[in-house]
């Protein structure tokens, strides 16, 4: 228990000795003092501004496919955007609920992976992502530098949750002209759904500064139960079998290669029933945040029963009879 706070909720005269009874109740009323402190910066919000990125089929470099970030194209990392209301419930737990605006994309073109160059394929996707996540207070040091006036706190947390999303993949003929979205093509002659469920996963710190303003970072990662966040996952399709011609042009993009950094495979490989996408994997995306929020100050159970007349309600109180 901070020492300094509970001196200053319940003030002792200088030079008094404590008997053991005393010091029982004044721990208790102390507790009590300290969890109405806690209650009244319960609340926080805020906004995200940072940065989002994917593994998914299109990317990487000279090899197939590798986890998490080593297949990423640092080059097509792109915005993220968002608010969200934290509520803290105790020293080590907070719950955090938000919604996220971001913008994955990639393109074959960037890779050096020449199987990849020969698929030629291109994608965007501008998603939207409701979560909900507690957060585990894993360090916290309430007076940073330690100079004894609290007026800066550090906290370090982890955090896994739940998350809804909204996915539109859109793409390009050969990254040139218009995006067409990609969903209502069945460039596989697949359907799949626009809403998702992803668990996020990641680390954050913060520092409160004033117990008002509250400074920090969130690096968070998302696992899928999707493949289709770029729009490709299994075989190419039978082109006779697709609902248009602009789905055939989106869907088969071989045919604009010219060269590459080595050998393109033959054109064969990109026909009807061949290899389009990695069924195996389902596509993963993480974000990169800063963030700030606001901390407001709540009033504790004590100030609502003792001053609720100051609120302008009438305090009523304890009726008895007379006795004669």
């Amino acid at each position: 228990m901070n020492t300094q706070g509970l001196l200053l909720c319940l003030p002792i005269p200088a030079g008094k000795v404590l008997t053991m009874r005393s010091r029982i109740l004044l721990l208790v009323l102390g507790a009590l003092c300290g969890s109405s402190a806690t209650a009244q910066y319960a609340w926080d919000f805020g906004v995200h501004v940072g940065a989002s990125n994917y593994l998914g089929e299109m990317g990487g470099k000279e090899k197939p496919r590798r986890d998490f970030i080593w297949d990423m194209k640092l080059s097509q990392t792109r915005w993220a955007l968002g608010g969200f209301a934290r509520r803290k419930i105790n020293r080590t737990i907070s719950l955090n609920a938000g919604l996220l605006y971001f913008r994955l994309q990639g393109a074959d073109a960037l890779s050096t992976n020449p199987p990849r160059v020969g698929r030629n394929l291109n994608f965007r996707n501008d998603m939207f992502e409701f979560y909900f996540r507690p957060e585990v207070t894993i360090y916290q040091d309430n007076d940073v530098g330690g100079r004894g006036r609290y007026r800066t706190d550090f906290r370090l947390f982890v955090y896994a949750g739940a998350a809804l999303y909204w996915s539109n993949p859109q793409g390009q003929i050969n990254r040139q002209g218009e995006f067409h979205a990609l969903r209502p093509l069945t460039t596989e002659m697949q359907e799949y759904s626009k809403v998702g469920f992803a668990i996020p996963a990641g680390i954050g710190f913060h520092f409160t500064k004033r117990r008002k303003h509250r400074f920090g970072f969130d690096f968070g990662w998302r696992t899928t139960f999707s493949d289709y966040i770029d729009d490709a996952s299994t075989t190419y399709a039978n082109p006779a079998d697709l609902p248009s011609q602009l789905a055939v042009d989106l869907a088969n993009q071989t045919s604009y290669v010219d060269d590459g950094p080595g050998p393109i495979p033959d054109p064969i490989q990109y026909s009807a029933g061949q290899k389009r996408g990695d069924p195996t994997h389902n596509d993963s995306y993480l974000t990169m945040t800063f963030t700030y929020s606001r901390v407001i100050r709540g009033q504790s159970n004590f100030y609502k029963q003792r001053y609720s007349w100051m609120r302008g309600k009438k305090r009523i109180g304890r009726k008895s009879r007379a006795k004669f």
